[in-house]
């Protein structure tokens, strides 16, 4: 198990080997080899380009689609969590003018109205600079588009996925995953035109992908028109590091980008940049980075390490202008990441009882250790911070209480803090403590991995209390469902839990925790009035990257509402991650295992904090 603390200022949440894979590219597929068909098969009929192309290796193909929000042409907000139930998502860009995908249009809404009842959807994504949301509305009248159609001005889709010209397709697995990326079939191309296709590239995919086989002909040539790109306007050299870049770079890079972190590398100069400059290029037009799995469109939270796609342009554009430094007299103030204790000087600071010796390979399994407090009182923490004793090992520390004389059975209940490489401290607001009882004894969680060589840890906790009682109680909620059974194969099982609020709340911040085979989670408010409000959706939860959601604003929770927890879990041999998927899977501390906890930080509302 693996729990971030939800905290007055949040941090990355990084996992060491999530951010080698995510900026290397190490986690995507690529494209299998040769896997033509026998000469005379109808698929080999498609010619010289079909088996060019399959020869070529694609890096759409394995890629993982981030959740991407867009405006539909009346300017509703939709994103691509919003078709979570389709068991397969077929993407296409058209644009208003194209001739060859207008020709495909009718052949598009013959296979929505085919594979509907097989699960199976078809957004189009018009990404062209030219067409308006009101042309793309009377273009989706006109042709009769018999599914939904997205405005893509910014090219932020077309960006993720590397689309160039109409007519391009992009099918996804039910974990969003590209399984094949070409053309819709051979019939419309630029000197020619078929009745009917000599190959039914989509569709031969499409049938393969349900049928759980592999994808013979992953990638095929599009013949599509170019559509244009929306270009930055800016002057030469009018955007610089100095100026604009160091500054994006420090507030939603440099937290987690600087020395003994588990970042792979810093971003804290000019000189830092240009030398990444071009693995920033990807991971920004990708989404990849920096992590932030949370719907924009649900919610508002402070830490938010997303781009904006105003920070997007300037940062491309600086890129494309050739990276001017300009002058150092423009830089911000620098940030210090000091040594010491980041809480100031701890009251207390505790450790684990011995040395751990972590193997050079394989799965570690969780250790628990436990230590006495030895208070004579209730005492009230309002900061803890953990220092892992070897950060390339440390991939989490989970710190609980038990009561006195107490066997542990309520760990969840007595949650203290957890913590991740690249997290910053717990620190409550003044007047809020999070209590642990006299004689408690600290029960710590310790999660290792593998770094190749033999590796040695003696990790400390330290703590700093309220000088006073506070007067107000930090709670931590643990909504969690423990009764389930995730069977062999399924790709999509859904976990409900919930908790009604016995009096008014303050809530501060969620963090959501499943393990490898967790696919998706929600928060929602269900008001005494019948009202249900989304108060946190994760569309693609991410194991590698336990992230705390902390709200800029407390939000208020009246009495009788109830908290609901909705999460799906893919226990399907397509989720890249899934160590067996011919097991049922059922409640667990180990990662092989599965839990379903939605955790809240809070506080009792008082009368006057709640107006």
């Amino acid at each position: 198990m693996t729990v971030v603390s939800m905290r007055k200022i949040y941090g990355c949440g990084v996992v060491l080997l999530a951010v080698l894979a995510v900026w290397t590219g190490l986690a995507q597929w690529s494209v299998q080899a040769d896997d033509r068909e026998p000469a005379g098969t109808p698929e080999a009929k498609s010619g010289a380009t079909a088996g060019q192309a399959r020869d070529r290796k694609d890096p759409a193909i394995g890629r993982r689609v981030p959740n991407f929000v867009l405006p539909d042409p009346s300017g509703k907000q939709v994103g691509l969590a919003d078709f979570r139930e389709k068991t397969s998502l077929i993407l296409v860009f058209l644009n208003c003018q194209c001739p060859i995908s207008n020709q495909y249009i009718p052949v598009l809404n013959e296979l929505a109205s085919k594979f509907a009842d097989r699960g199976v959807g078809i957004v189009a994504i018009n990404s062209h600079a030219g067409d308006s949301p009101e042309k793309i509305a009377k273009h989706q009248a006109d042709f009769k588009l018999a599914f939904p159609v997205l405005c893509d001005g910014h090219q932020q889709a077309a960006d993720i996925l590397g689309a160039e010209r109409t007519g391009e397709v992009f099918l996804l697995d039910p974990q969003r995953f590209v399984r094949y990326h070409g053309r819709i079939d051979d019939r419309f191309q630029y000197t020619t035109k078929r009745d009917e296709p000599q190959r039914h590239d989509l569709v031969l995919a499409l049938e393969a992908l349900l049928a759980g086989r592999d994808i013979e002909v992953q990638t095929t040539e599009v013949q599509g028109c170019l559509f244009g790109r929306s270009q930055p306007r800016t002057t030469k050299g009018e955007i610089t590091y100095s100026k604009q870049i160091a500054r994006i770079i420090q507030q939603k890079c440099q937290d987690c980008h600087h020395p003994d972190t588990a970042a792979p590398f810093a971003l804290l100069t000019y000189q830092d940049a240009v030398n990444w400059a071009a693995m920033m290029k990807e991971v920004i037009l990708q989404r990849r980075m920096p992590p932030w799995h949370a719907d924009s469109r649900f919610g508002e939270f402070s830490e938010e390490r997303r781009l904006t796609q105003a920070e997007i342009d300037q940062v491309l554009a600086w890129m494309n202008d050739g990276m001017p430094e300009g002058n150092p007299a423009d830089l911000p103030p620098t940030i210090d990441y000091p040594d010491g204790w980041r809480i100031g000087e701890p009251d207390v600071v505790y450790e684990i009882p011995k040395e751990v010796t972590i193997p050079a390979k394989g799965t570690v399994p969780y250790i628990y250790f436990e230590t006495p407090t030895n208070f004579k009182e209730d005492m009230y923490i309002q900061a803890a911070e953990a220092r892992p004793g070897n950060r390339a090992v440390v991939h989490h520390i989970v710190l609980f209480y038990k009561e006195p004389g107490g066997k542990g059975g309520q760990l969840f209940e007595n949650w203290i803090d957890g913590a991740a490489p690249g997290n910053v401290p717990l620190v409550l607001p003044e007047g809020t403590g999070r209590r642990i009882p006299a004689g408690a004894t600290l029960v710590w969680q310790m999660h290792y991995t593998a770094t190749g060589k033999e590796e040695k840890d003696l990790s400390k906790y330290a703590f700093r209390f309220c000088k006073q009682k506070p007067e107000r109680e930090a709670r931590v909620l643990g909504i969690r469902n423990e009764r389930f059974r995730i069977p062999p194969g399924d790709p999509n099982f859904r976990v409900d839990s919930k908790f009604r609020a016995p009096r008014d709340l303050l809530l501060y911040s969620f963090a959501p925790h499943m393990h490898v085979r967790g696919k998706d989670f929600e928060y929602r408010a269900v008001y005494p009035d019948g009202r249900t409000e989304i108060l946190l959706s994760i569309p693609q939860y991410d194991f590698n990257w336990q992230s705390a959601y902390r709200l800029k604003s407390p939000k208020l929770i009246p009495a009788g509402t109830t908290i609901e927890c909705t999460a799906h879990f893919d226990n399907s041999k397509g989720n890249p991650a899934n160590p067996d998927p011919s097991k049922t899977v059922g409640w667990g501390d180990q990662t092989w295992q599965e839990m379903m906890i939605g955790y809240v930080d809070c506080i009792t509302a008082d009368p006057e904090t709640a107006k």
